[in-house]
């Protein structure tokens, strides 16, 4: 089964008709996409009450992406609310227990930094996160590019596989250390993710820049370049994913959700239609 959802449902005014409220936004986004990936566990530890919100709003069928909370991947700068490390994955897990117990969770998703590189402290402390969050399903996406060099990339897949981590696939912008390569391998049998993050070159390499979150995911995929996706699917169904959940990063421009809707349409799906443009008198 491939499944396509976008990063978060705030950002996409293509989906919802015009002064749509934000409080409305996930209902009418779960008509168009199944899943989600959900950013704003990222920036905070939110509370039961906001997931158990967004579980009475979506469907059934419908599943969350949850990005592991910035200081559970070493983002966070500064002092956290939190007096030990044992303490926010405490305060983590009890905040996402309406999403586990609905049956709504995919995965949970830590994406390390770029200077997270494939070195023994860091490989145990990855063992060290997988202990922590127990039975959940939980898939890794690296960020430097040391983890699949020639001579550690099988040896970070089979790492994969031995931990029990899904394995989160990129397609990104091949600029140096701080990305990495499209290794369509997956590390799970149950699930592969492929997140879509752009071929921004120029973008991806502004960390520094103050614009830089709405330029590095600046990019819209040609027909050309998601048909190559279909393919690589294919390919990931063959090497053994059963369940295959494709995220478009690509936000920035309003790109994301015109080709996800694209990326359903080549894979054989047909996709809810978008809201007719409308002309405002008052605005």
């Amino acid at each position: 089964m491939i499944t396509v959802g976008l990063t978060g449902w705030g950002d996409h005014d293509e989906l919802y008709p015009p002064k749509t409220p934000a409080n409305q936004k996930l209902m009418m986004y779960a008509r168009h996409f199944p899943c989600v990936e959900v950013d704003s566990s990222f920036y905070a530890v939110l509370g039961e009450a906001t997931y158990q919100r967004w579980i009475d709003q979506t469907p059934d069928h419908f599943s969350f992406i949850l990005k592991a909370y910035q200081g559970m991947t070493g983002h966070a700068r500064g002092k956290i609310p939190f007096a030990s490390a044992g303490e926010m994955y405490d305060a983590y897990l009890k905040s996402i227990r309406p999403v586990v117990s609905s049956g709504k969770l995919k995965a949970v998703m830590f994406q390390f930094p770029p200077w997270f590189d494939c070195c023994p402290d860091h490989v145990r402390q990855l063992k060290a996160v997988k202990r922590r969050m127990g039975d959940l399903k939980v898939a890794l996406e690296f960020r430097h590019r040391s983890w699949y060099a020639p001579d550690l990339k099988e040896r970070t897949l089979a790492f994969m596989k031995e931990e029990g981590w899904i394995h989160i696939v990129c397609d990104e912008p091949q600029a140096g250390e701080g990305s990495v390569p499209t290794v369509l391998e997956p590390a799970d049998p149950e699930l592969a993710i492929v997140r879509l993050h752009g071929r921004n070159t120029a973008g991806w390499t502004q960390s520094g820049a103050p614009n830089w979150r709405e330029v590095r995911y600046l990019y819209r995929y040609s027909d050309e370049e998601l048909l190559e996706w279909k393919d690589k699917l294919n390919l990931l169904k063959s090497r053994g994913a059963k369940d295959i959940c494709m995220i478009f990063n690509n936000n920035s421009g309003g790109d994301a959700a015109p080709n996800g809707k694209r990326m359903l349409e080549l894979l054989g799906f047909k996709p809810a239609e978008l809201p007719p443009k409308q002309i405002d008198l008052f605005s």
